[in-house]
């Protein structure tokens, strides 16, 4: 069978990709070796298979079903995952996404399928034909690989492990992870390189992800916008409260002396620690592929120069869609600095407290109360409060499994919402890999300092040639922007002129 997403590399090509144990494609295919009936991630590093002995699969779900188990090796559940859920936009896509936001766990198939918008039959035809696995597979095999990280990083008990990886029972678990990795969770266990250092009451795990990895630009990026007692960002740490299905929850990012990032997490209920992994890896970009967005952007001689300075950029995701939104519009036409303060004002007016800090306000207490709070053009607190009223009320939907142009339509339809927010929350939400913000004074600021126009109709125009990377071009020209004097900076300037 051919995949679609594997058609872009051939059979040469991919196999040369294993040959060379390439680590960059690690999560982007497996290969299944029908001589021993194992399937392998590309930087596997037994010895390369003869040709006539492999076949290559877009997802381990995919193998599986073929009938093949994981490589007790290299572990290929381990790996990053796939760039491809965020650059295509298709119905299978977005059926990853919400895969691993665990839509499977708490709606099941038939959910699943009611938000992409087919019957549970046709959902299944579609992922099998497109990923050679339909979604009750694709769903088991995201829990089989959360149980495997669970089992390798931390020393939660098998029957925890077991809830929240997502599985309804501990048997399921052990007979699932038996069936995937050849092995019992006990012996899974035992085989991992490092027993984890335990902290009271939280999860510690690695995130893996591709390199280079530009985490220092994306902690600047958040310690610019943290709202203080919702966030708290350090030069290599960033951590929040947030809700989750099940109950408050609360994770924190930090990069160690290399470039290995820990996740430490605590959950009111185990079945919400999956999809807040999930939800930690989109706001830090880990499944990008930054070899292929960094080759394509710096073949152009204009933005070479900025690839240099900053391998491996990512663009942020967002910790809750919803909130997004709103802080998205709350910052329309300020200044990050003015969009904070007004943020954390409602944050601390109408966030609910939680464990020395606070959450952020649901959008029905936005909706009741914001008004209250919000200062600025009436019409525009009218525009943020009738966004949450109905975000609260689900006449408007918006999550990280929406089709692209439904939900720019959807939004440009609301009041207040103009198309510069309208592309910055598909950016931020979806994980958009082509979204362009011509509107935006950083970025036209940027463009200029780069020797690219200014003027937003030519600048969009130029910047067509980089698709489908705009959104890392984005984040490369707000970092080539100039740094604005502060107003006190202006004054002191002022005072000695």
């Amino acid at each position: 069978m051919t995949f679609p997403e594997l058609s872009a590399m051939s059979f040469d090509e991919r196999y040369r990709a294993i040959d060379a144990r390439d680590i960059r494609f690690d999560g982007q295919f497996v290969t299944a070796v029908h001589s021993t009936g194992i399937y392998c991630r590309p930087s596997c590093p037994a010895r390369t298979p003869k040709r006539e002995n492999v076949s290559f699969y877009p997802t381990s779900a995919a193998a599986h079903e073929a009938g093949f188990r994981a490589c007790k090796r290299c572990l290929p559940e381990a790996a990053p995952g796939s760039p491809a859920w965020d650059l295509r936009g298709d119905a299978a896509a977005r059926a990853m996404r919400l895969i691993a936001d665990g839509v499977v766990e708490r709606e099941g198939v038939s959910g699943l399928a009611a938000r992409l918008g087919y019957s549970s039959r046709h959902l299944t035809r579609l992922l099998t034909t497109e990923l050679g696995a339909g979604p009750l597979a694709l769903a088991r095999a995201h829990r089989a690989h959360n149980a495997r990280m669970l089992l390798v990083g931390t020393d939660l008990p098998i029957s925890d492990i077991a809830f929240s990886a997502g599985f309804a029972s501990i048997r399921q678990c052990n007979d699932t992870i038996r069936e995937v990795f050849g092995l019992t969770p006990t012996e899974l266990r035992a085989r991992r390189r490092i027993t984890p250092v335990a902290t009271p009451g939280a999860i510690d795990l690695l995130l893996p992800h591709r390199e280079p990895m530009d985490a220092a630009g994306i902690f600047a990026w958040m310690a610019a916008r943290a709202l203080p007692g919702v966030e708290n960002v350090t030069e290599n740490s960033f951590s929040r409260h947030l809700r989750m299905p099940g109950g408050p929850a609360w994770f924190e990012v930090r990069q160690d002396g290399g470039s290995t990032l820990h996740l430490r997490a605590r959950v009111a209920h185990l079945g919400d620690l999956a999809p807040l992994v999930a939800t930690a890896r989109r706001i830090f970009d880990l499944d990008a592929d930054p070899t292929a967005v960094d080759a394509a952007l710096s073949s152009h001689p204009e933005l070479a120069p900025l690839v240099a300075r900053v391998p491996g950029i990512r663009v942020p995701g967002s910790a809750d869609p919803h909130e997004m939104l709103i802080r998205a519009m709350v910052g329309q036409q300020i200044t990050v600095v003015a969009a904070r303060t007004a943020l954390t004002a409602l944050a601390e007016a109408l966030g609910e407290e939680i464990d020395g800090g606070h959450l952020f306000p649901t959008m029905a207490a936005i909706a009741e109360h914001g008004a209250e709070v919000l200062r600025g053009p009436a019409a525009r607190i009218r525009a943020i409060t009738g966004a949450a009223a109905a975000l609260a009320d689900g006449s408007l939907t918006l999550t990280v499994g929406d089709d692209r142009a439904a939900q720019r339509a959807a939004l440009l339809a609301m009041p207040g919402i103009g198309p510069w927010t309208a592309d910055y929350v598909r950016m931020r939400v979806i994980g958009d890999p082509d979204v362009f913000l011509p509107g935006d004074v950083a970025v036209r600021a940027g463009a200029a300092a780069s020797g690219l126009p200014a003027d937003p109709k030519p600048l969009t125009a130029w910047t067509e040639r980089t698709a489908p990377w705009r959104s890392y071009l984005t984040a490369h020209l707000w970092r080539a922007a100039p740094v604005r004097p502060s107003r006190t900076e202006k004054t002191k300037t002022k005072e000695l002129s």
